[in-house]
Formats: C-alpha cells, structure tokens, sequence
C-alpha cells in the first residue's frame, strides 16, 4: 500500500519503517508520547523502532557490522581510514579516552571505551560520514551484483545542470551533514583558530557541528538584526567562515544575502549556503555563495531510502580557486556506489517532482493559515519574503516545508499531532508527506534555549508530499477541527 493513500498515524504504527523498506530513513512516531518516549529513549518505544534516521538510529546493518568488528566495546564503522582518524582524534580531545581503528573489508572500525562512546557517536551524528545501510548489508554478505559504473557520473552530471556549473565543481558524500563538515574543515585550513558565525536559527546539527569542531560560533539567531550584528562582529573577529540556510529550518525565515554577502566578502570571510527546504529548482545563490552544502536524502530523492549529499564550489566566489584546491586536497568519494545508483534513478524527475511539491505546500500552508484553530504559519512565502524573493527563480515556488502552531498550543498541540491523519516521524522532502513536532525531536533537551532564540516548544512541522492537495487537506482539518 502507498503512504500517499494509507499513511501510518495511528498509534498502533509506532516503529514501522517510513518509508516500508529495510533501508527507510525515518520511522513513525505517530503520537506527542511517542516523540518524548523517543527523546527519552524510552525502552517501550526503542524496542519497536524497525529504523530512523540512520544519523541519530544506528542502523540494524550498521549495528551487526559493529558486533563483529568488536563484540565487546563500542564501536562504529566509517568509510575510510582518514575519516576514522579524524573520529579517534575527536574522541581524545572530548572525553580523553582513547580509541583504536580495526579494518573489516573496506570499511574502518572505531572502538573505544564506553567513556568515549558517547563522543563516538556525536562524531557519527554530527560530521554524517556514516557507513549507509547497504554499504552495512554489502559488507556482511558480499553479494554478488551488477552494478551501474555510471551511476556517479550520471548524479555529478544532473547536479552540475541543476546548478549551472562544471561537473568539476560538484562534490558528493554520503549524506548532508557530511559536505556540510567537509566545508567546514576547508574553512578551518584558511583560518584554523578563528570562530564560526551561523546566521538564522539553523538545523541541530549544523550548529552542533560547528560547535564541536570550531574554536568558537556565533549564532545571530535573528534574521532582522543579522546584517547589523554581522558588521559589529566582523569589526572584532575574522570569522573563518559564516553558514547560513535559505529558507531556515523550521522558522523558514531567509537570511538578506544581499546584505550580508558584502558585507562577509570585505572581510575575506567565505558562505556556505544550505539549500535543503527550498532546493535549487527553486533558488539560485549563487551570486552570494562561495559554497553550496546540500542533503540528496530529502527532495532530490524524495523516496525516503538512501542517504546521500553534495558541495558545490561557487565557481564565481573569490575564493573559488583556493577553496577548491583545499577540498580536493583530502578528498574522498566516500558515497556508496549502490546508494548513488538509487540517487541517479529518482532525480532524474525532481524538477518535476519539485514543482509538485511546491503546488501542495503553498495549497496546505494556505490552509492552515486561514484555519481558526491555528495560531501562527510559519512559510517561505511570508517569513522575510523578500529575501527570499532576491534569490528565488523566476519559475520557482516556496516548497513544501510549513511549520505552524496551533492555538492554546500547550493544551492543544499533543492532540492535533495524535489526530492528523498523515505520516510523522524524522526527515523532509519525502513523496509521502510527513510531520513532526520538530523542536521536541530536535532539541528536547534544550528547548528552554531554543524558546529564547524564538522557537516554540510545541510546534508542528509538515514536509507536504505529492497526494492531491485537496485530499490531503480534511486529514489535517480534522484534527485541528478537533480544538474548535
């Protein structure tokens, strides 16, 4: 059965994999219990998981590899030697312990102490270089297969058209987070002892990341001030580097690079734009970015099984030549061969998909806006639109990222998010539309801090799909009907 006619929302659901398959990325929480009981890592909940996002839920592939390697201590396989030297390097200055590289096949082990496995797996959540579940299943069964050699071609070569440059110029990993710390490792070599400034409210792990691995960040949460903060900051520090998302997620506010590109330029400090939410189908950057940093998981696959990401060097930044010349420096093609080859089958309709999906999201934010129940949309299309308007494309819509809040929302929002008749659990960008309520998964144990960087605690975030929008509708009317 289709998710896009049968949705998993029920309680009853709770640890199916989303979408049905071994290598889903994300997983029902169909109730607000569920999310905390999650968060808690509640054993009533664990142990029905069947997946998650493969970042923050080990998967069970992953998880038999790890056994093998070393039954008795933690361990997590990475996808090359440098990349586990970085990751024992990262647990010795965090915990203090030590740890030890195994190879098994063509995969390397990182074992360390239960002292140092906590630093063990923040390094596995946070960079995104991560052993994927079939690259996992491929080292415990060595199946024999025909693979597609062009596969990687093929990804470079429709990324390089969906953002108007060289194939040269696009790098691939295995998911996001990890180009994201690959521009951030460039970044720290021009300037190794200079903080980071993140601009906008960021993705958790975008500003973990930066966190963990910079000597400083700077967060100016607030998209109205930052130009003005920018200055100030740029007067006192040399930033090695400034990160910023268009739209942000999940206020979905945009960052005016018209502004601040400038203003980073003059001082020589480079911008790695995230183009996640609103994709290049619908935004160009590149007059303002000297990086793009992009997650394949989400709307350029849409099917919810692989994992998979992209860098792109600006080739009209300043800074195109020498960033280029450091990424290539250490570079590794670290993504596996069969994820790209699922990666390659589904982009090849992502405009079109896009494009749909955009229809859907501005219909359903539409909606909500006009619901009584619904205290507040938060939406591209509103929120700092003219920043967002300087970069969209002429053809170009707002996506289908919506996070709203209901009214009376500490009474209230447990109820909607139990009663909305759509899938939920992790992740975005999915055929298949899916909500969460995004602060409590992404901040549940900070979320007095991300309410005073103007995030509510019990938000509704909903990634829109591609079901007949008019369909899809009453399925969330319903459970905000049930407030009124």
């Amino acid at each position: 059965m289709s998710l896009l006619t049968h949705p998993l929302w029920q309680s009853s659901d709770l640890g199916q994999a989303l979408p049905p398959s071994e290598h889903a990325v994300s997983v029902a929480l169909p109730t607000w219990k569920d999310v905390i009981g999650y968060e808690q890592k509640s054993p009533e909940v664990m142990s029905k998981l069947q997946n998650g996002y493969p970042r923050f839920v080990v998967h069970k592939y992953v998880e038999i590899l790890a056994k093998i390697i070393s039954p008795d201590k933690p361990c997590l396989p990475f996808p090359s030697l440098l990349i586990a030297k970085q990751c024992v390097k990262f647990i010795s200055q965090q915990s203090g312990q030590t740890a030890q590289i195994v190879t098994y096949g063509s995969i390397f082990g990182v074992i360390t102490s239960e002292a140092g496995s906590a630093s063990l797996k923040a390094f596995w959540q946070h960079t995104g270089y991560i052993i994927s579940s079939r690259q996992a299943k491929y080292e415990l069964t060595l199946p024999l297969r025909e693979v597609n050699p062009q596969a990687k071609d093929q990804l470079l070569f429709a990324l390089a058209k969906l953002y108007s440059c060289k194939v040269e110029d696009v790098f691939l990993f295995p998911s996001g987070m990890a180009a994201t710390y690959a521009a951030l490792r460039v970044l720290l070599m021009r300037r190794p002892t200079q903080p980071t400034v993140q601009i906008g409210f960021p993705y958790v792990d975008t500003l973990k990341l930066q966190k963990k691995f910079a000597s400083c960040t700077y967060l100016l949460h607030d998209i109205e001030k930052a130009p003005h903060d920018l200055v100030d900051l740029l007067l006192s520090q040399s930033p090695a580097g400034c990160f910023c998302e268009i739209p942000g997620n999940p206020l979905l506010g945009s960052v005016d690079l018209k502004k601040i590109s400038p203003q980073l330029r003059m001082y020589g400090v480079p911008l790695v734009v995230d183009d996640v939410v609103s994709t290049p189908v619908n935004i160009d950057v590149r007059l303002y970015a000297d990086f793009i940093a992009t997650s394949l998981t989400k709307y350029a696959t849409g099917s919810g099984d692989v994992m998979g990401g992209a860098l792109i060097c600006v080739p009209t930044s300043p800074y195109y030549k020498q960033l280029k010349s450091l990424l290539e420096g250490e570079y590794e093609d670290l993504l596996w061969q069969e994820d790209a080859e699922v990666l390659v089958k589904r982009i090849s309709s992502f405009e079109q998909r896009m494009r749909d999906h955009n229809t859907n999201g501005l219909y359903i934010a539409q909606k909500l806006q006009n619901h009584p129940a619904v205290a507040r949309v938060w939406y591209p299309k509103w929120e700092h639109s003219q920043s967002y308007e300087d970069v969209r494309k002429e053809e170009g819509g707002w996506g289908s990222l919506i996070t709203f809040l209901v009214k009376d929302d500490e009474h209230n929002s447990a109820k909607v998010y139990d009663l909305l008749q759509i899938c939920k659990g992790p992740s975005l960008g999915t055929d298949f539309t899916l909500a969460c309520p995004f602060a409590l998964l992404a901040h549940f144990n900070e979320l007095d801090w991300a309410e005073s960087c103007g995030i509510p605690r019990n938000l509704i975030r909903i990634s829109v799909g591609l079901e007949d929008p008019e369909q899809l509708w009453p399925r969330i009317a319903t459970a905000l009907d049930s407030i009124l």
